[in-house]
């Protein structure tokens, strides 16, 4: 069987404190709070989605702020560096804007490419990267107008234990084109216009740790819910032990770790987060799946308040 992902669906991450969470990625980046649930494995703990202007898969960043998490270490069996992608002259706004909120940049080229890398709060690397690919995002919110804003995931950076492994999973497996080498990186591209460049370096990377401010896993899309099936059939036979297929709510998912040691999901791209929620009040309430329903005092009560919030710095 010979399946192809278009890309990614969405990549999830551990943070700490959940209000520098939203003030970063809304705040500062000016992504949309799409949703705002719950880890459903661990509900005393909050999980949010972040994303365009209703969450498209390939725009979805997702974070799990455990106010007592440790500091993880970023290495091997991870997304090492996280990629976003703008609109063409856009680049130098995002230098301005980042420098005004404090947060540093560097610059740097690969694959004849110009990227604005940074670290969040957490010290989780991203990184900006201009492309005429793609939709643009339609949402905009503080100083961030909607002809600047992020359209989605450019891609992602992968270190691995064992590179050699991790990209026959991608080529082999996952239906990915090995497009270009330089220096220690390898690229890889998928088929569909956002969240579809992989880079990966082709050096063994040491173990990282979980915690804050590591990625936990990434997603690749599958187009529904007889795709996703098939998914885990061409997994099971490729040699792999996906899990069930389970209901995350907006999205069906199953998870496998490749022999690398980095956790990947294959997540559907219906029913999305319009199932529960108004487009308008996207993000608004805490939104719990049935059998967390009869609890919601309780969990509620053990969430620290926060609040979508315009930062000091775009009210000056």
């Amino acid at each position: 069987m010979n399946k192809q992902t278009t890309g990614i669906h969405h990549i999830t991450a551990f943070a700490k404190n959940p209000q520098q969470n939203i003030d970063f990625y809304v705040g500062v980046l000016g992504l949309r709070l799409v949703k705002k649930t719950i880890n459903f494995d661990a509900p005393e703990v909050y999980h949010f989605y972040f994303g365009n202007e209703q969450g498209s898969p390939g725009t979805i960043m997702t974070f799990f702020p455990w106010p007592t998490a440790r500091r993880g270490k970023i290495g091997g069996g991870q997304v090492g560096t996280t990629s976003f992608v703008v609109p063409p002259g856009s680049l130098s706004f995002w230098e301005e804007r980042l420098g005004r909120f404090n947060v540093e940049v560097r610059k740097s080229m690969r694959f004849g490419e110009t990227y604005l890398q940074f670290n969040d709060h957490e010290g989780l690397q991203l990184e900006l990267v201009e492309r005429e690919a793609g939709e643009d995002s339609k949402w905009s919110f503080g100083g961030v107008p909607a002809d600047k804003a992020i359209k989605g995931f450019g891609g992602a950076v992968l270190f691995s234990t064992v590179p050699d492994r991790t990209m026959k999973t991608l080529a082999d497996v996952m239906g990915l084109q090995k497009v270009a080498e330089e220096g220690d990186l390898v690229r890889f591209q998928a088929a569909g216009d956002l969240g579809n460049v992989i880079d990966i370096n082709a050096r063994p990377m040491p173990w990282g740790a979980d915690g804050a401010g590591v990625v936990h896993h990434i997603a690749w899309r599958a187009q529904d819910f007889d795709d996703h099936e098939a998914w885990r059939t061409h997994l099971l036979a490729s040699g792999f032990r996906p899990t069930p297929i389970i209901d995350r709510q907006y999205f069906h998912a199953i998870y496998f770790r490749e022999e690398g040691g980095i956790l990947f999901e294959i997540a559907t791209d219906p029913p999305g987060f319009l199932v529960d929620e108004e487009f308008d009040r996207l993000g608004e309430k805490l939104m719990l799946p049935e059998w967390f329903e009869a609890n919601r005092g309780q969990i509620e009560a053990g969430l620290l308040p926060i609040e979508v919030r315009v930062l000091e710095e775009d009210r000056q």
